[in-house]
């Protein structure tokens, strides 16, 4: 199955901040497919405060043949010191079908595209799917902590490959 990545108009955003589901023409939805609340309300914020679009946008992920919405992903933040941390969500009823490495490898090009040389996912380790998904695209786990909210988070991180390498070998190399 293929899938593709389709950056969420910010009027959709907006909905979504509410809470809300937007109508999205030409794409069906899988169910708990779209961003959380709070993911729109950051991505709006973070454009509204002059944020390049490059490192707010949120995206739908579409499983492209049938232009069907799986799940979202995108940047938390721009880039820090060369980092920068994504995150993804695929609706459960579409998982282990290939859509979220498919997304973190498109992360992963856009990321390295706007210049920053790692990208960062925290995942709870309780999520084994997550975590299988960052294993094998060769992320390398850089340690834990506790959140905010107490909840367990695992730190992986990617390093953009050496200049002479492309980065779509190093990531279909760990497919």
């Amino acid at each position: 199955m293929l899938f593709h990545l389709s950056s969420i108009p910010s009027e959709h955003l907006q909905v979504m901040a509410n809470a809300a589901q937007p109508a999205t023409p030409g794409y069906t939805q899988a169910v708990n497919a779209l961003p959380p609340a709070f993911v729109a309300a950051r991505a709006l914020e973070q454009m509204m405060a002059g944020d390049s679009a490059y490192w707010c946008s949120t995206f739908y992920i579409v499983a492209t043949e049938e232009q069907h919405i799986v799940g979202s992903c995108g940047f938390k933040h721009a880039p820090r010191n060369g980092m920068v941390e994504i995150g993804y969500g695929i609706s459960p009823e579409c998982r282990r079908k290939g859509a979220a490495s498919s997304a973190v490898q498109a992360l992963l090009k856009l990321a390295f595209d706007g210049g920053v040389s790692q990208v960062l996912a925290q995942v709870n380790p309780d999520n084994l799917a997550s975590t299988r998904v960052v294993q094998k695209l060769g992320f390398i786990e850089a340690g834990s902590y506790v959140d905010d909210e107490q909840e367990n988070l695992v730190r992986w991180c990617f390093r953009q490959p050496n200049k002479d390498t492309e980065l779509h070998e190093a990531v279909r190399q760990k497919s």
